[in-house]
């Protein structure tokens, strides 16, 4: 089996995960993907294969050499909930040229290169689409097929000398519980990458510091024709509510390290009314003063409408892996010096958003995240270079290659 034949066949299989389920995975066809990385691991002769009660895959890869670094490779296998990720019909398309694709025709569903200039990047590559009724599943089974590939690469060429190689395929990252259950102390590596992003170029180390923030909002129901200095639209104290935040710090009006909140969710009526937000930034301080920003919104409506109108809870969720990286270093500089013997630039990019890296990071297992060649994650224009992940089996296998 090559990579082609293998993503295939990981993004036939349906694994999505479930935000709204409180077992471990939180859903049980994950495990269908993962029962069969179980036996191709076995295949390939890795040892200590187990997938254990968690849905975690964990294998390991012994040491040929003595003295090397212990180095983890992690990939997740659930895709996103913004798509269904069922019946996923993935075609090839062989050295794209750089022209619209057409993904479905009767559906008139094209991906067209003024809207998503990636394709650009592509040129000359082969890739792979989908129909345009779902997503691809290249996240993160794209990052799953080339650990495999190395697995088998390594297999094939006992001569290349390495340290152990941990190996772990993780549920649920698209919820944010991929490594809720990590067994960080049995993984025993020295540090790890997660191979779960775009360009095989980019290396990301940062990623948000995260919190949450949920608004519950008592309003005072009456009839509207005896509603003078009576009523408290909790749907309108919503919108009051929001109107204090900085307008400007909202998604689509950032990019790089500028942070957002976010809401997410509003539902309500006059009797009360509901709100969650995600917070974001890079910057931890920063981060701390969007959240006095809701504090300070909180405060100013319980002045106009009375204490108790707005009850608040703010919630960390992660933090960003950047300062642990820059301060023990080792992890990056290794994919430094292999991208440069290998004559690829490396591209450093903070994430926006979230990783499981960070959440081992901060577990004790650094973890920086480098790309695999996926684009457009989680809908229908999702799209991922084989040429690219082709090259990324190579690098991976010149990353772990021990060097005296």
């Amino acid at each position: 089996m090559n990579i082609k034949e293998r993503f295939i066949q990981y993004v036939k299989i349906d694994t999505q995960s479930d935000p709204n389920s409180l077992s471990s995975p939180s859903t049980l066809k994950q495990l269908d993907l993962s029962k069969l990385l179980v036996e191709e691991l076995k295949e390939l002769k890795a040892t200590s294969v187990v997938l254990d009660q968690y849905g975690v895959v964990y294998a390991h890869i012994p040491a040929n050499v003595e003295g090397a670094k212990t180095i983890g490779l992690v990939a997740h296998v659930d895709t996103a909930g913004e798509m269904s990720g069922k019946n996923v019909k993935p075609r090839l398309i062989n050295n794209y040229q750089g022209t619209d694709i057409v993904l479905n025709e009767t559906k008139n569903i094209v991906m067209k290169v003024d809207e998503f200039p990636h394709l650009k990047r592509v040129i000359g590559q082969d890739i792979i689409v989908t129909d345009g009724t779902t997503l691809l599943g290249a996240d993160d089974k794209a990052g799953v097929a080339i650990i495999m590939e190395v697995v088998k690469y390594l297999k094939e060429h006992p001569e290349i000398p390495h340290g152990d190689i941990k190996i772990a395929f993780t549920p649920d990252e698209e919820i944010g519980r991929g490594v809720e259950n990590f067994d960080v102390d049995s993984f025993k590596a020295d540090f790890a990458y997660t191979l779960d992003g775009s360009d095989m170029q980019v290396l990301n180390f940062e990623n948000f510091n995260a919190a949450s923030a949920d608004v519950v909002i008592k309003g005072n129901s009456i009839h509207p024709g005896d509603a003078k200095d009576k009523m408290v639209n909790a749907v309108l104290v919503a919108m009051a509510f929001n109107a204090l935040l900085p307008k400007e710090d909202v998604p689509h009006l950032t990019e790089g390290y500028q942070g957002f909140n976010h809401i997410t969710h509003i539902e309500g009526e006059v009797e009360g009314a509901k709100m969650h937000y995600i917070i974001r930034n890079h910057d931890i301080d920063k981060l701390e003063n969007q959240k006095e920003d809701f504090l300070r919104a909180a405060a100013e409506i319980n002045t106009q409408y009375g204490e108790g109108t707005v009850s608040l809870t703010l919630k960390d969720s992660y933090r960003n892996m950047g300062p642990l990286l820059k301060a023990n270093p080792e992890a990056l500089n290794r994919v430094y010096d292999t991208y440069k013997r290998l004559g690829i630039e490396v591209v450093a990019l903070p994430i926006r958003g979230g990783t499981d890296g960070a959440q081992l990071s901060y577990k004790g297992l650094l973890t920086p995240n480098l790309g695999t060649g996926g684009y457009n994650f989680h809908g229908k224009y999702e799209f991922v270079s084989l040429s690219q992940m082709e090259r990324m089996v190579q690098v991976v296998v010149e990353l772990v290659t021990h060097r005296e």
